[in-house]
């Protein structure tokens, strides 16, 4: 899974600064929307654990507008990205994300046991249908009761784009990978019930994406 690249397939590629720090234009776009969201639905403290930093842009931009008494740690499956997020916390003089770790959400061993909230932003359409399994049963393990599972990005609803961008989106995901594409937003969220989260809250984004809430049971 390369978030890195793929998160900004729909604008221009992220570009590098001489410190390592990635630049990513559609995360300086969608950024203050998700925020407006997470300010409702994130606990005033604790951990936030976010699944495919990519950039890092988001997660520093979350760690300045949030609560100041929330903690982050971000993680990304790719070292380029690792290097762009610690890039960012140290360019930024934040004091409340941690270092990058890597982790695979396919997998169940991940690096933190225990986490307030979980976000993922443009990760599910962008990488196996193994990664949406395996975030969903790592969530479900490292959340507790009422804790949230945030996701971003466009989805299918029955079966159906939302949007001719969506579908051109869509087409242009699976030519490059047969294994990525954009999920029909139901089986996610029979995927996230047998995993123990409650249905899930829809907000509509700009761009035609979706803000999907999860709460665990």
């Amino acid at each position: 899974m390369h978030v890195l690249t793929a998160r900004s397939s729909r604008s221009n590629s992220p570009t590098m600064t001489e410190d390592a720090r990635l630049y990513a234009p559609s995360a300086a776009r969608n950024r203050d929307p998700i925020l407006n969201v997470l300010k409702r639905i994130l606990p005033t403290k604790g951990l936030v654990l976010e699944i495919a930093s990519g950039s890092g842009e988001h997660i520093t931009h979350f760690a300045q507008g949030l609560s100041p008494t929330l903690n982050y740690q971000p993680t990304d499956p790719d070292e380029t990205a690792r290097r762009s997020i610690d890039a960012w916390v140290t360019h930024l003089r934040l004091n409340n994300v941690r270092p990058a770790v890597a982790l695979d959400a396919s997998t169940d061993a991940w690096p933190i046991t225990g986490t307030d909230a979980v976000v993922a932003i443009n990760m599910i359409h962008i990488s196996p249908w193994a990664s949406t399994l395996g975030l969903m049963r790592g969530a479900a393990r490292c959340l507790p009761p009422g804790g949230v599972l945030f996701l971003y990005g466009p989805y299918k609803r029955k079966g159906v784009h939302t949007a001719p961008s969506n579908e051109a989106f869509d087409q242009d995901l699976q030519s490059r990978n047969p294994a990525w594409g954009i999920r029909n937003l139901e089986t996610v969220a029979e995927v996230a019930a047998t995993a123990g989260f409650s249905a899930p809250e829809i907000v509509e984004m700009p761009a035609n994406n979706l803000s999907v809430i999860f709460r665990r049971q």
